[in-house]
């Protein structure tokens, strides 16, 4: 799909997309005017305000990328969670969804990410086991994080944005 004309946007639309640096995920976001500008404020939240460590939101962005096949998020991502410090085993897990290698948290929190994906809710057990080391804040930020990017991948892959360089 074309990315819009972003000449022919509102000027806030425009200074808005400048802002962001041009990425193509907000280009093509611009296809929806009225929503877009509430669309990068929870993106905003979801990555500067988010109360878990950056390098489980990574891990648990990363997966969502994989399993929803969104190659432009996982690019991003995956190099966002490199600087950060989350490491190749790590990496490696959110491709293949094998948490075996990992800590405990890590593993946790990518068990939590597919059982999202998968069931759209966690059970009890799942819930305790992440309380052990989140605190309800942070599990609460990690569900809102895989759902918003649910949504992200959802929009990536329908209107198949690709990479800057591509």
């Amino acid at each position: 799909m074309e990315y819009p004309d972003l000449s022919a946007l509102p000027l806030e639309l425009q200074e808005t997309v400048t802002a962001y640096g041009s990425l193509n995920v907000f280009r093509m976001l611009m296809h929806s005017p009225s929503l877009a500008p509430g669309v990068l404020t929870l993106g905003d939240a979801v990555l500067q305000r988010n109360s878990l460590p950056d390098t489980l939101r990574e891990l648990a962005i990363v997966r969502v990328g994989h399993v929803h096949g969104a190659g432009y998020e996982v690019y991003h991502h995956e190099r966002a969670a490199r600087a950060v410090g989350l490491g190749e085993k790590a990496l490696t897990a959110a491709e293949t969804g094998s948490a075996g290698e990992l800590s405990g948290p890590e593993a946790a929190v990518l068990t939590a990410t597919d059982r999202l994906l998968a069931r759209h809710t966690l059970d009890e057990a799942t819930r305790e086991e992440l309380l052990a080391f989140l605190t309800v804040n942070q599990l609460a930020d990690l569900v809102i994080t895989v759902g918003f990017y649910q949504l992200i991948c959802d929009f990536l892959n329908t209107f198949e944005v690709t990479v800057e360089s591509e």
